[in-house]
């Protein structure tokens, strides 16, 4: 008995792991996410956008894949790998940020939850909208969002040639 609760007590214990986020309003928001693949998406409609953003500063695929999805739950569940990670690659480059911030939060069609963020990079500030959904047992997925409002992004990047 022994030897099987040390793995399970292991386990739980890398499941999850604190993030620190700074929201660019000036004192930073700690929250506790599972990193674990058993669970996806987020708790909440906000977290779902939070964790989203978090996982594009820290360029991290894995992270976004586990928040990027729809009612059938995470893209990385339902969706070839290839085409999602492309996806995920140019959602990075529009979306990377220096700061963000949540300036308000309405109702969307179908059940979505709609969100305007302010995103700074360097000098260029825009406030795109993401648009969350929940999924299955009863997490919230980031969607969708608005990829005209920060294409300058890319641009200044260097990744997005001009008249691209």
């Amino acid at each position: 008995m022994k030897k099987l609760l040390l793995p399970l007590l292991v386990l739980a214990a890398c499941t999850h792991a604190t993030t620190t986020t700074t929201t660019g309003a000036g004192a930073p928001t700690t929250t506790t996410t599972t990193t674990g693949s058993s669970l996806v998406g987020a708790s909440t409609p906000r977290m779902a956008v939070e964790q989203f953003l978090a996982a594009v500063r820290a360029q991290d695929l894995q992270a976004m894949s586990a928040v990027f999805g729809t009612t059938r739950g995470p893209s990385r569940d339902n969706m070839d790998r290839e085409q999602l990670d492309k996806r995920l690659i140019i959602l990075q480059c529009y979306f990377y940020h220096d700061k963000f911030r949540i300036l308000g939060e309405n109702p969307g069609e179908a059940g979505h939850r709609v969100f305007l963020v302010e995103l700074t990079r360097g000098r260029l500030t825009r406030s795109p909208r993401f648009y969350t959904i929940q999924g299955p047992r009863d997490r919230w997925f980031v969607d969708n969002m608005e990829i005209a409002a920060v294409r300058e992004f890319c641009r200044e990047s260097g990744t997005v040639k001009p008249g691209s």
